[in-house]
């Protein structure tokens, strides 16, 4: 009975292990953000490394998502803030179709600049295994947390998250 029961709980482990498995190429805390080209949905396609020099919270979601859905209007009031920390935030979608993207953009008002993943090059590398999935980036590039998970960004809770991980030098821990 023992060992049965060591057996289930061992394969439970290694089942969840495998559920959560890394992305191919998938960057960790700590790593430097690769350059790539993002196609854009609501305004021109630009270079991540466009984005060095401040902080950048890349929100990483899809048309279907309904969290996804939920955060995007909290993440557009954050935009609109002042912050001690100036930062900027972009969107990826991971919709297979861009239209499907498009047309939630434009029903939403989105002033965000929001782009589509291709070939899930971006979805890959940031590790959104699960959406939406947020990422916070410092100045000069290096992936300091990740967020799974929808949440209202423009709340006390999510404005210390981000004071914290863009204060900190050192990686902060993984949530």
């Amino acid at each position: 009975m023992r060992a049965l029961l060591s057996a289930l709980i061992l394969g439970a482990v290694a089942a969840t292990g495998q559920a959560i498995a890394k992305k191919p190429g998938e960057l960790e805390i700590g790593q430097t953000l690769r350059d790539a080209t993002m196609l854009g949905l609501n305004g021109p396609s630009r270079r991540l490394s466009d984005f060095r020099g401040k902080p950048l919270i890349i929100n990483v979601w899809a048309s279907w998502c309904g969290p996804c859905r939920q955060e995007m209007a909290s993440l557009e009031r954050l935009a609109w803030q002042e912050h001690a920390v100036p930062f900027s935030i972009i969107g990826i979608s991971t919709d297979d179709y861009p239209d499907n993207a498009k047309q939630l953009l434009k029903g939403t008002n989105a002033t965000i600049s929001h782009f589509i993943d291709n070939k899930l090059l971006l979805e890959n590398m940031l590790g959104a295994s699960r959406l939406p999935l947020t990422v916070f980036v410092n100045a000069d590039g290096r992936v300091v947390d990740k967020l799974y998970g929808a949440r209202q960004w423009d709340g006390p809770e999510a404005m210390a998250l981000i004071g914290n991980a863009f204060r900190n030098r050192g990686p902060a821990p993984r949530r």
